[in-house]
């Protein structure tokens, strides 16, 4: 069996930044694993521009970003390991075993000291939104169309109808208009956008292309080839007003309903899952609950902004190579991190205070669109801070930094809680 000191499963924007990360931190021994022929992940296919602001300073478009971390990763002679499929992953009495398998090397198994999880997510299948009608030809999710565009140089359909106000599915109504193509209405569940206001603004807005909210799908026409859908009006549990329907003719219908962080090899290791964010439970070192094993990026919570996937990576390539350094146990003492009023999780879950940095990010989301309200910080129910914000949306991540020092004001803290207030 091979052993490396540190196995990263996924060389897009989080695995590769991990590496960097952890061999600046005197890490060596690194293997990555991915599993497409080039690294850098989804960004490859997004050649629209607005990546890189936070990181660099500049605007790029994904390729350029990736390119970047890419180069820094040959640089620093990281081994990376494409068109290699990790198909198993196993953590018993500290025994982290990666089950992989590529055309050159066969089904192999590599023992490692220390795991960064960083697979990213996958967008939510139509099956799973109930659409009733036929599955004709013309049916895509927002992020296969978007390869098939960028990459392969092929138009999926000419009339378009998209389903959902995801990020992903905004960049293609400008991406499918850009090419042609006419894109007749844009029809979101939610009351609220999933995507960032800058994309709403730039994609639909720019090329008054209507965003209908409270809205959805409730009739696919066509056997062969998609020939029309009929979008309607729903109330406030989700189900369609009689009278408001609306029927638009396209040859196709695109899928931005959400994204999924892939978590199969977690859950197959036993690793705790968080049930909102369906990614890995972890502390403010990224540590899940599998001793050594990290996790960093879409497969630990949906990002809006990629340049928050490369800090969170470094902080995990950082720890990782800590944890390898030290090898030592856990300390028992934690302090829970809960979401509270309006915010509908926190990442981490919980901190070490004996072993965290000087200051931790808490990332969260927020369930609706708040106006004039704020960010309340509470230590074991006492208001600790305060942030007033303008606007906060589920589209846009929001965050609070915690300070070690502060903590160390109070020595008996068990709960830090998180909710939103009237400001």
């Amino acid at each position: 069996m091979i052993y490396h000191d540190l196995v990263i499963i996924g060389g897009g924007p989080a695995g590769l930044a991990a590496a960097v990360s952890a061999k600046d931190n005197g890490i060596d021994d690194i293997l990555v694993i991915e599993r497409d022929k080039e690294p850098g992940g989804i960004l490859n296919q997004c050649i629209h521009n607005g990546f890189g602001l936070h990181t660099f300073g500049e605007e790029l478009t994904g390729p350029e970003y990736a390119a970047r971390f890419i180069d820094q990763v040959l640089s620093r002679g990281i081994t990376c390991k494409k068109n290699t499929m990790a198909v198993d992953f196993s953590v018993e009495e500290n025994r982290k075993v990666v089950t992989a398998m590529n055309r050159e090397d066969g089904v192999f198994q590599i023992s490692a000291g220390a795991v960064i999880l960083a697979m990213g997510c996958r967008e939510r299948p139509r099956g799973a939104l109930n659409i009733p009608g036929f599955r004709p030809a013309g049916i895509y999710s927002a992020g296969t169309a978007q390869r098939l565009v960028n990459i392969e140089g092929l138009m999926p359909g000419r009339e378009v109808v998209i389903l959902g106000s995801g990020d992903i599915g905004l960049i293609m109504a400008r991406r499918m208009t850009l090419e042609g193509a006419k894109v007749k209405v844009v029809a979101e569940l939610m009351p609220y956008s999933g995507g960032l206001k800058r994309n709403i603004v730039q994609c639909l807005d720019d090329f008054n292309i209507p965003l209908k909210l409270s809205h959805t799908v409730i009739d696919i026409e066509g056997k062969k080839r998609v020939e029309a859908v009929t979008i309607a009006q729903v109330d406030e549990n989700g189900r369609p007003v009689p009278g408001t329907e609306e029927r638009y003719t396209c040859d196709t219908l695109l899928l931005s309903c959400g994204l999924i962080p892939e978590n199969e090899l977690s859950r197959s290791a036993g690793i705790h899952i968080n049930s909102i964010t369906s990614g890995p439970v972890v502390s403010d070192a990224l540590e899940t609950s599998a001793d050594g094993v990290f996790a960093c990026g879409n497969v630990l919570h949906v990002h809006d902004l990629v340049d928050y996937v490369s800090q969170e990576a470094a902080a995990a390539g950082k720890n990782a190579a800590r944890f390898l350094r030290k090898n030592k146990t856990r300390h028992q003492e934690q302090i829970e991190l809960v979401a509270e009023n309006g915010v509908r999780y926190t990442v981490p879950s919980f901190l070490r205070p004996a072993e965290m940095d000087d200051t931790v990010t808490v990332r969260f989301r927020v369930d609706g669109v708040y106006r004039n309200h704020t960010i309340t910080v509470c230590y074991d129910g006492r208001p600790a801070a305060r942030r007033k914000r303008p606007v906060m949306a589920p589209g846009e991540m929001e965050q609070v930094i915690l300070r070690r020092e502060e903590l160390a004001l109070c020595p008996d803290l068990k709960r830090i809680a998180i909710r939103i207030e009237k400001a």
